[in-house]
């Protein structure tokens, strides 16, 4: 029997609806009996969004915006004001959202996003009750309060002890919390490049012999990759950089303006990321948490700004990376010269490189699974439902609906296999159910 799980993300920034899509294309490779659907929060809401009513803007494209100019500064007072919005759209919301699932009833939700947890839930308790929600965070850590993590039954999977110890603090059951080993990667992340370096670096006009750095600002693009591309260029490192612009046409049209004093190779928006990062040293770029964990995948250590520009919610990030020792933190790009320096130094470069090949992290593999071991705990507690009925009932009236669920609970797909757990190369993860 073939099970519909409905994952929910959003185009505000690019990790979301990347985490959504790594998720969907692992599943359909391990052929489980899921029909995966993936709807944008934003399609979801589009009738009742009150920021496009207003401007015309839609409200996940105002982030988009304040990522390219630079507006993130005071975004720990923003995200209490769009709580706020949130709250008085609530009822709005869940009426959508429960018309939508009256419709096109799921088995289960994932949800990739923050903010409407506590909707997602209502709405699914109004007309599928007893459906798993289960919210994967893609941040490092949550937020709070309302941010990932609700004081309701959801399950929630975090990719670090400190969302563990959020989810528990806030009372949910320790059985609904899962630890997996980080950020959802695309599986290509997980993959040993098959690359000749000094070739690749040779045609790309760079040269093998000094240490690249590669510097991005994830799929949006910042200027601040020229404050980084003018210091660097002008520091007299021994280094050359390749600079993935991504959307950015500004920042783009600014760095091939640069006179280059270092071997510059600049890229637009591209969808080789893990290529370029396979031919680098070192990652230069903003505390995302998916730029951060593609970066330590491809065995990059980092180099990070935190000050009060960073994102309220990514701050931690940097802390997170000073914790692995794999990276390191800057107030300010104006500075980046010296850390690189320092990075670059013979006897720290390999100590980077090491830890940050020590993080191993196979989550995109591990997530299908507990979706597995979720399911068959839900038809576990179906099955004991139907057991009550059946000793309520007369004798054979329930039979064939007890049968299924029995089938449907025992089949292999159902339990959690740690064979499964890993990715390609990698050791099986005990972490994803240890904090059940």
């Amino acid at each position: 029997m073939r099970r519909a799980i409905e994952f929910i993300y959003i185009d505000a920034g690019g990790g979301h609806r990347a985490a959504a899509t790594a998720l969907t294309e692992v599943i359909a490779a391990q052929g489980r009996p899921w029909d995966i659907r993936a709807h944008s929060v934003q399609d979801l809401f589009h009738t009742i969004d009150p920021i496009r009513k207003s401007t015309g803007i839609d409200f996940q494209d105002v982030y988009n915006i304040m990522l390219r100019r630079g507006w993130t500064i005071g975004t720990a007072q923003l995200v209490p004001m769009m709580h706020a919005v949130i709250r008085l759209f609530h009822s709005a919301e869940v009426r959508v959202l429960a018309r939508h699932w009256a419709d096109s009833p799921p088995d289960m939700v994932v949800s990739l996003i923050p903010h409407y947890n506590r909707a997602f839930k209502q709405a699914l308790d109004r007309v599928r009750p007893g459906t798993p929600l289960v919210t994967v965070l893609t941040d490092i850590a949550d937020y709070p309060p309302h941010f990932w993590i609700e004081r309701q039954e959801q399950y929630v999977i975090c990719g670090s002890r400190r969302a563990v110890d959020q989810a528990r603090a806030l009372g949910l059951s320790p059985s609904h919390i899962f630890q997996v080993s980080g950020m959802i990667l695309n599986p290509r992340f997980h993959q040993a490049p098959a690359v000749d370096r000094a070739r690749e670096l040779a045609r790309l006009s760079l040269d093998p012999a000094r240490p690249t750095g590669i510097v991005m600002f994830g799929g949006e693009g910042s200027m601040e990759m020229v404050k980084i591309a003018k210091a660097l260029n002008q520091s007299g490192l021994e280094t050359q950089l390749i600079l993935l612009c991504g959307k950015h046409q500004s920042a783009l049209r600014a760095l091939r303006a640069l006179e280059p004093q270092i071997p510059l190779r600049i890229e637009g928006f591209t969808r080789e990321v893990p290529y370029f990062m396979s031919l680098g040293d070192y990652f230069i770029g903003k505390p995302g948490p998916g730029s951060i964990s593609e970066a330590l995948a491809m065995r990059l250590p980092v180099v990070v700004e935190s000050n009060a520009w960073t994102l309220a919610h990514e701050r931690y990030n940097a802390e997170w990376l000073l914790e692995q020792g794999a990276g390191v933190v800057v107030g300010s790009f104006s500075k980046v010269a010296d850390a690189v320096r320092e990075l670059l130094r013979p006897d720290r470069l390999a100590a980077y490189r090491a830890r940050a090949a020590a993080i191993r992290n196979s989550a995109v593999f591990e997530v299908p699974e507990i979706l597995a071991e979720i399911f068959a705990r839900h038809d576990r507690r179906e099955l004991a439902r139907l057991w009550q009925v059946r000793e309520s009932e007369p004798r054979g009236r329930s039979q064939p609906r007890l049968h299924r669920i029995l089938w449907r609970s025992r089949r292999k797909g159902s339990r959690l296999d740690a064979g499964r757990m890993a990715g390609p190369g990698q050791q099986s993860s005990s972490a994803a159910g240890g904090a059940s």
